[in-house]
């Protein structure tokens, strides 16, 4: 009953993680309003409102949160957090200016709870699924740098905004996230829409960048969605939580369930090593979600990848036109 009728703005609602928030709003009878900018509505509803807005521009940020209650703000610069040379500049320079007009816009108009995206990418380099105090130990892995220091700015911007103000501001710390409505270019995608569009495709040999010993917790997408919604209601108390699958998996295992679901097991599989690699362990300890929230996956990891598979088979065509809009995951 917390969302029933309460005007909630989902910035990023047109993208990957958005589009699912914005289902999980609907079940919960709220009343959706998404600013639409390049890119077009994957959910289509007639009880959700669309208003044209750019982000970047603090008087669009006062136009679209006009009479709105929660914020969830899944906007952002779509490409990889590895991603290196003057497009990582381009992506950081582009999420700190839509962060930073959203917060000051909401606080402006009053808003009275805000859901903010960090990232597990922020954390420290560790060889166990990290726990949330850990995020100060060390810098973050030299492989996600810009983005990771980026995250962590984000947290502290939504300290200084919460401690100066009557907004109540909810952080998430997600774990590597998939599922459908994912990016699936080639050029700036994760790796595990990467190794299923590669699947799919058939490629024979069928690379995959590291050792296939790097080790991943991965979320279902659609679990992602339901752990925000829990946490902006529960836990709007700018004390970052982490989200995540609480089960971390070698890459060579997924890469197994990905080849069978695509029904591509006889391809020669080559682990490439001198590509650029992933980290090589990644994960995170969901124990406080779990005290907080009462959080737990739904999704298992093996139904997941298959029907992430399924769904990218029938959708690909259509997808690869909509991963054409480069820019903005709105």
């Amino acid at each position: 009953m917390f969302y029933k009728g309460k005007v909630v703005l989902v910035a990023g609602g047109t993208g990957f993680v958005g589009s699912h928030i914005v289902q999980e709003l609907l079940k919960a009878d709220a009343k959706v309003r998404i600013p639409v900018h390049k890119r077009p509505l994957i959910i289509k509803d007639k009880r959700i409102e669309t208003i044209k807005a750019d982000l970047t521009i603090q008087e669009d940020c006062l136009k679209v949160l006009k009479g709105v209650d929660y914020i969830f703000h899944a906007a952002g610069s779509v490409g990889a957090a590895a991603i290196s040379g003057f497009d990582s500049m381009v992506s950081i320079a582009t999420n700190l200016i839509l962060t930073a007009q959203m917060l000051q816009a909401a606080w402006q108009s009053n808003v009275e709870r805000f859901l903010l995206f960090s990232s597990s990418t922020a954390y420290p380099p560790t060889d166990h699924p990290v726990k949330e105090e850990e995020m100060w130990s060390g810098s973050p892995h030299p492989t996600y740098s810009g983005y990771g220091w980026m995250r962590r700015y984000f947290e502290k911007l939504g300290e200084f905004v919460s401690s100066i103000s009557n907004m109540k501001i909810a952080i998430v710390r997600p774990t590597t996230i998939y599922g459908s409505w994912d990016n699936f270019d080639l050029t700036t995608c994760h790796v595990i829409p990467a190794l299923i569009r590669k699947a799919v495709e058939k490629h024979n040999p069928y690379e995959v960048w590291g050792s296939g010993e790097e080790v991943r917790d991965l979320l279902h997408v659609s679990d992602l969605a339901r752990g925000c919604l829990l946490i902006l209601e529960k836990y709007a108390t700018c004390d970052p939580l982490n989200l995540g699958y609480g089960k971390p998996v070698k890459i060579k295992e997924v890469v197994q369930i990905i080849l069978k679901a695509a029904d591509h097991e006889r391809a020669k599989v080559i682990f490439n090593v001198s590509k650029p690699s992933i980290i090589p362990f990644r994960a995170v300890d969901i124990s406080m979600a779990k005290r907080i929230l009462g959080f737990e996956p739904k999704v298992y990891l093996k139904e997941g990848l298959k029907d992430t598979v399924a769904w990218y088979t029938q959708t690909r065509n259509s997808l690869i036109k909509c991963n054409n809009l480069k820019g903005l995951s709105y």
